[in-house]
């Protein structure tokens, strides 16, 4: 039987025409290491679906890089879908915040579209792009950022009503969680 075994195996190499084992060696070429690494994290690209006051969707985001580390900061892009017309001026309000509540809140509230669209000027079926960044400071060490987000008009201190609180993360208080960005190490 042990004979049997071991031509059964010698037969089974000659098929292979001779092959054996070659172990790979310790590194990857330079092509190789530009081939699997990256220079930046992508977009973290986020969707959404939070409908604000019957009015408003915010439709997604993007936030690049989509890693932020200490002492750097990120673009953040919103795409908000008008659905009907808005009569009061909005500013989009920010809080960017550690998900264990160590750090201090960020404010990064603004006016839409760099300050050059002002929600009352919105028409139904428009797509409004707004952009920011937030910056980490440098001895900060979050493991994570959250980022709330709504619109708010600053007169009557009235954040305009989320009606779709169960299809998206919120605080219950017409604040939506956009995502959470990664912190590199």
């Amino acid at each position: 039987m042990r004979l049997k075994l071991s031509s059964v195996l010698l037969s089974s190499l000659s098929l292979l025409g001779g092959a054996c084992i070659v172990e790979a060696p310790g590194g990857a070429s330079p092509e190789e290491r530009r081939a699997a690494t990256v220079t930046q994290v992508p977009p973290l690209s986020l969707r959404n679906g939070a409908n604000l006051g019957g009015k408003v969707e915010l439709v997604g985001a993007t936030v690049q890089p989509g890693r932020i580390a200490p002492g750097d900061q990120a673009k953040v892009t919103l795409y908000f879908k008008v659905l009907q017309p808005i009569e009061d001026d909005y500013l989009v309000f920010v809080h960017v915040e550690d998900p264990e509540g160590r750090m201090e809140r960020m404010n990064v509230d603004h006016k839409p579209a760099g300050g050059m669209y002002a929600t009352s000027q919105w028409k139904p079926g428009e797509t409004v792009k707004d952009e920011f960044n937030i910056a980490l400071p440098s001895g900060a060490s979050p493991r994570s950022l959250n980022i709330w987000l709504g619109l708010w008009e600053p007169r009557s201190d009235t954040r305009l009503k989320l009606t779709n609180p169960d299809a998206v993360r919120n605080d219950g208080r017409d604040r939506i969680l956009l995502g959470q960005v990664p912190v590199a190490r």
